[in-house]
């Protein structure tokens, strides 16, 4: 694709050839509903993690294994998807897991005990799998081929991103006073939507060949089994902290022996599942290690703010509107990618992403106990603007690299993609929460040793809780005991917000390196190349 090409492209996308609008519309909408039932489904349980845990009658940090549940099927069995599309076809399979996920979705209904909402979850998770892929498919089937990338590829991704910030917006509209019943039913009715648009509109065929061998299984076994064990071990070690779970250091070392052992098995087999060589690439490397470090940097806007202000006791109704407009900053920056990204353009694109990220973090650095979702408006919303600044040129990037080498490697970096950047949101979440809760356990010492001294400040605070107090309480004993108390809490909440502040900032840092590091990196191969530009001829008299 030439830049002359991309600047003589029609105003408005036609539809792929021999297909009309009335039929390209369709499948647009059949996209949306995919894209939108993957992201609600998993964000409804990160969104809602306290109501599953009350409902079920456990504790918080035992209902992160229903999130565990979910994502291990979700990281691995995507990969599969690229030899089940070629051998059965992927609507096929699609077919057959949406029809499961409606059952598991219906069987959802009723379940009210801790192992069977586990057991529900994991086969959701399997079910939903191929969901993310499907809505790539599906809204770039009816676009003509010079705007697959330009127009369905920032819309396929406002679509696989937003989820979780949309379930956080209709959360409290679907629980009111009927718990997790309206939870349950809209993941239903989004199914039941699902399956019968993926009936009724069918993708363009491939070419079936039997390519599913017996290798395949032990390579995904020993992926499944790595992946699984990271995603488990990234969402429960923060919660429960690393070291005081003597089985998890042996469940990530065994995960990346099985990793490393899956790659050695694929490198040495004339028809891997997965081309580990092209993915070793130098290009490719780069491309990855970018994502993955942008993955981790947004783990600022999903983990970030949401744990800061349930540490300040809020919650629900009160961030649908921080959470609206993350949505919205998102849309208009898949609006800026559609208006003028075309190859060439991703330093600039990568440049201006990192630029905002290090700004919004920087402003969400200076929280305080009184900072609430409206004060984090305008940096949430450059965090979310970013994401599509930066994601879509990078995938169209690894796109057009895949499409060179053929179109079998199309699906093979989508899916690639999909499991890198499900797997890299959970170690960048559990890296973040892993600072917060060390950064919090210093402050909330420094806060208890002032405590403790019994100085000016801290005797004057517990005066002015005791006279608020005093109306309720005649008892000095135990006046003073909740006056303590209540300081003891508050400065609890104090170290928690010192702890994100600590952890923003560090966002801001890594974003100013890595955009530090893509300068250096331009003027180094614009130096080169002025170096290896050849030397005009001596002119002679």
């Amino acid at each position: 694709m030439t830049d002359a090409a991309t600047d003589t492209q029609p105003q408005t996308p036609p539809p792929a050839p021999g297909m009309t609008l009335a039929q390209a519309l369709p499948y647009v909408f059949a996209a949306l509903m995919l894209g939108v039932t993957q992201g609600l489904g998993q964000g409804f349980i990160s969104a809602n993690l306290p109501q599953f845990a009350g409902d079920l009658g456990i504790t918080t940090t035992q209902a992160s294994w229903l999130m565990a549940a979910y994502m291990i099927p979700r990281a691995s069995l995507t990969i599969m998807l690229i030899k089940l599309r070629t051998q059965y076809g992927l609507r096929r399979f699609a077919e057959i897991g949406i029809a499961a996920y409606v059952l598991v979705a219906f069987a959802a209904v009723w379940i009210d005990d801790m192992r069977s909402a586990v057991v529900l979850q994991f086969l959701s998770g399997i079910a939903a799998a191929p969901l993310s892929t499907l809505a790539f498919l599906y809204i770039l089937e009816p676009l003509a081929q010079q705007w697959k990338l330009r127009l369905g590829l920032p819309v396929a991704l406002v679509l696989l991103t937003t989820g979780p910030s949309l379930a956080r917006i209709i959360s409290p509209a679907l629980l009111g006073d009927g718990g997790l019943m309206g939870i349950h039913l809209t993941t239903l009715g989004l199914a039941m939507v699902s399956l019968m648009l993926v009936y009724l509109l069918p993708l363009k065929p491939v070419p079936h060949a039997k390519v599913i061998q017996k290798a395949d299984f032990l390579s995904f076994g020993l992926l499944a089994f790595g992946l699984g064990g990271l995603v488990t071990g990234f969402i429960v070690g923060p919660l429960r902290w690393w070291t005081d779970l003597p089985w998890l250091g042996l469940l990530l070392a065994a995960s990346v022996a099985a990793l490393t052992l899956a790659v050695v098995i694929e490198l040495h087999r004339d028809t891997p599942l997965i081309d580990v060589r092209w993915l070793m690439t130098p290009a490719m490397l780069h491309l990855a290690f970018t994502l993955f470090l942008f993955r981790l940097l947004l783990s600022e806007q999903s983990t970030g703010a949401p744990g800061l202000f349930s540490a300040l006791g809020l919650g629900g109704s009160e961030l649908t509107g921080l959470f609206t407009m993350i949505c919205v900053a998102s849309l208009f920056g898949a609006l800026a990618c559609v208006g003028w990204m075309k190859p060439g353009r991703e330093p600039g694109y990568h440049a201006a992403a990192l630029a905002l990220i290090a700004i919004g973090a920087f402003m969400d650095s200076g929280s305080t106990l009184q900072t609430r979702p409206e004060q984090m408006m305008v940096s949430q919303a450059l965090i979310a603007f970013a994401a599509m600044l930066f994601m879509a040129p990078a995938m169209m990037k690894g796109l057009i690299a895949a499409l060179s080498k053929g179109p079998m490697y199309l699906l093979s970096f989508v899916i690639v993609f999909l499991v890198t950047q499900s797997v890299g949101g959970i170690l960048g979440s559990g890296l973040f929460r892993t600072v917060i809760n060390a950064r919090q356990a210093f402050h909330m010492q420094v806060l208890a040793e002032q405590l403790v001294s019994g100085d000016g400040p801290t005797s004057a605070a517990i005066a002015a809780n005791a006279a608020q107090l005093a109306p309720q309480l005649q008892d000095s004993a135990q006046l003073k005991a909740q006056a303590v108390a209540q300081l003891v809490s508050t400065a609890s909440k104090e170290a928690y917000v010192l702890a994100y502040n600590d952890a923003y900032f560090l966002t801001s840092l890594v974003a100013l390196a890595a955009l530090c590091a893509l300068v250096l990196h331009l003027f180094r191969d614009w130096l080169a190349a002025r170096m290896t530009r050849p030397e005009p001829a001596a002119q002679t008299s």
